[in-house]
Order: C-alpha cells, then structure tokens, then sequence
C-alpha cells in the first residue's frame, strides 16, 4: 500500500558531465554556478535532506546526518532534453539522439506542413520563444501565419496569439505537425506556445501543450499499469508519455500548482506512483537566464517541501531528481549535459550515500523492485541501500 513520489525539478542540474564538451556545455552547473552568482542560496529543507553532501553549493551545507539519501546520476542517452530525461527516468535508455534543426526545417517539412493548415508560416529559425514573439508577433496578428521554431532540443514549436488563433485551432496544428513528424523527421515533442498581449509587450501563456513521440519501449508506467498498480501524473508527464501507462492526470500549470496537486495525489492515492514535473525552472528561469528568479522559485519550492513530507505514510518514499540542466549563468539559454541531484526521503530509508548512479534509469529498477516487479529495466536498483 506503499506509494513512491518521483518529482523532476525540470532543468536542475548539479554539474557538468564528462562528455559535456560535445554539447559545448563545459562548465555548466545549474545549482553551483546560480547558488555563486547569487551569494548563496537559502534551502534549509533541501540542506537537511542531503543536498550539500552531493556537490559543494553556496549556502547549502553538507550533513553528517542528512534526512535522506543522497547521490547523483549520469545520462546515459545522447541528448539533453525533456523527452530523453523523462523517458530515461522510466526505464528507456536511447541509442540515438532524437533529431535537431539548428538550420531550420527542411522545406519537406514546411510544405507539409502548410498545405495540410492552408496558410504560410514565419520564422522556421532557431530562436528563444519569448525574443521570436517580440520579433515576428506583430506580423503573426496581421497576417495569421502561425510562428514555427526550434532550438538546441529536438524540438518543433508553434507560436500563435490566443486572439488570432484559438488555443483548439493551435492544439489541432499541432497535431497534424505531430503526425508529419515521424521516422526520419521524428523530433521528441512538437509544443503549442500560445502567447497573449499587445506589440511591445507580448507575454506566453499556461496553455502551453506538448505533443510527443509515444515511447519507443515499455516504460516503469507501463509495466505498473499492467500489474494494476495506480500511476498519477502531474503536470507535463502525460505529454511526455504521451499518455502512455497513465491512468490518472492532476494538470498543473506552475510549481505551486504541481506541489499542490502532489499533496491531493498523496490524500487520495493510497498504493502507487506519482510522477510530477515542476515546469517553471526550465521555462521560465533556465531558458532565459533569469538568475535572481530561478534562486528565487528554488527558494520557494524548499518553502514548500514539507507540505509534502508530512503527507508520506511510514511506507512511502520521495524521490527528487532533475532531467538535465539548464544554467541561466552561462551565455546560453538552451539545456546543459549535466548531472541531476538525486534525493530519497522516507521514515524507513537509510540516509546514505548512493554514490554517481550510471544512469537515470535506476530510478525506473528502483521502483520495479519497491514494487515486487520482475527486474526489466537496463538501470541497477538502489533500493537495498536504503535499507527496504
């Protein structure tokens, strides 16, 4: 009757890995290089669990008695995005990166793509979401033509103004780009970016979806849903999965509201997984190198942790983790080939330290072992060091 709460703080790298140079991310460290460049950060909750004990953090102290156990874990996949993270996490280790288009896409594509919405698009660059509206979003309202980009991830986005493309008429586009992209041009997730405002001042809104490939293999949420065992996403899971081997959805726009919805999971599940994402580090601090606010929401989600901790029964176990990095101190603004802290809270578990991990997906075995699951996964268990 025991339930494991897995929360990927989304982009919260804990330093860079040993083929970072690859991805032109050398010296990329979410957590260090922020705590540094805001004179310390203030995380008395995530300091009692264990984090300082991972990585030297201004402010954050190591502890000779840690709540939880503590470690960190490499990717295995090539890439650095949500849907390689993600999908590592559950179980699946890629042998190939999903496909990128720092040129745009090519004209296959886009032809496609407009004759199947009946209208011309702008853009097809590389750009940050928020500077591209600025640049193009004048012309997007008078003529209508949807905002196509990408990025450094393997990405397809659509940016259109609520008040000229209904958020269903954006969805639907999305969907058709979604079906296009396949095989070859098989990118992880095609994004409806919807954005509000006026020219000088355009703003995107929480209606953001995603649309992704569905896994390329049985997921941890798979083979629990098979056994019956309940899965609750939060947040931007379910896109992630596209749905797959998820049986109960609690949608969650922000971190307060991902916390939250933790919290009415926890209150209504009695067995199971809750697999939740808190958004707002990548999207709203990480990807514009918005120091002061990302310190900040880190700040602010420890304010938080308890309210979680205390719904845990004797059983239970939290799990928290990142999917890659994303540090708002360095010149770029894509994701960083980073580490990714890993913290396991429970009244039972052992507070030790479980070492560098050689791949998210002992998460994935961990949780196929807490739950008497045949062994499936590629990942190593680390469950028997926490003392279950």
């Amino acid at each position: 009757m025991a339930r494991f709460v897995l929360i990927v703080l989304d982009s919260v790298g804990i330093g860079e890995l040993p083929d970072a140079w690859q991805y032109n991310d050398q010296g990329s460290n979410t957590l260090a290089n922020l705590a540094q460049a805001v004179k310390g950060l203030n995380l008395p909750n995530l300091e009692k669990l264990g984090l300082g004990n991972i990585h030297p953090i201004e402010g954050v102290s190591p502890q000779t008695e840690s709540l939880a156990a503590w470690g960190k874990m490499a990717e295995q996949s090539p890439g650095k995005d949500t849907t390689t993270g993600h999908w590592e996490l559950a179980g699946i280790i890629l042998k190939q990166p999903f496909p990128t288009y720092p040129q745009g896409f090519p004209e296959e594509v886009i032809s496609r793509f407009t004759k199947a919405i009946g209208r011309p698009i702008l853009g097809n660059i590389t750009a940050s979401g928020t500077e591209i509206i600025k640049e193009l979003g004048v012309e997007h309202m008078r003529s209508g033509a949807p905002i196509v980009y990408t990025s450094a991830d393997s990405v397809f986005q659509i940016a259109a103004h609520e008040q000229i493309v209904p958020v269903s008429k954006l969805y639907e586009w999305c969907q058709i780009a979604r079906e296009i992209l396949v095989g070859e041009h098989g990118v992880g997730r095609v994004i409806a970016r919807p954005f509000l405002g006026e020219p000088g001042s355009f703003w995107r809104t929480q209606n953001r979806k995603d649309f992704s490939l569905a896994p390329t293999a049985p997921t941890i949420l798979d083979y629990l849903t098979e056994q019956q065992i309940p899965t609750v996403a939060i947040g931007k899971i379910k896109d992630i999965f596209a749905g797959r081997g998820i049986q109960k959805h609690l949608p969650a726009g922000n971190n307060l509201e991902t916390v939250a919805a933790v919290i009415e999971a926890l209150k209504r599940t009695k067995t199971g997984l809750i697999f939740a994402n808190c958004v707002d580090f990548d999207t709203l601090w990480g990807h514009r190198n918005d120091v002061q606010g990302y310190a900040q929401g880190l700040e602010e989600f420890d304010q938080n942790l308890p309210r979680i901790m205390e719904q845990l029964a004797e059983d239970d176990i939290l799990c928290l983790t990142a999917d890659h990095g994303c540090d708002p101190t360095t010149p770029s603004t894509d994701h960083s080939r980073e580490y990714v802290p890993l913290l396991v809270y429970g009244s039972k578990v052992k507070p030790v330290d479980l070492g560098t991990r050689s791949t998210f997906s002992d998460i994935a075995q961990t949780i196929c072992e807490f739950y008497d699951l045949q062994p499936v996964f590629p990942g190593k268990s680390f469950l028997g060091k926490l003392g279950r």
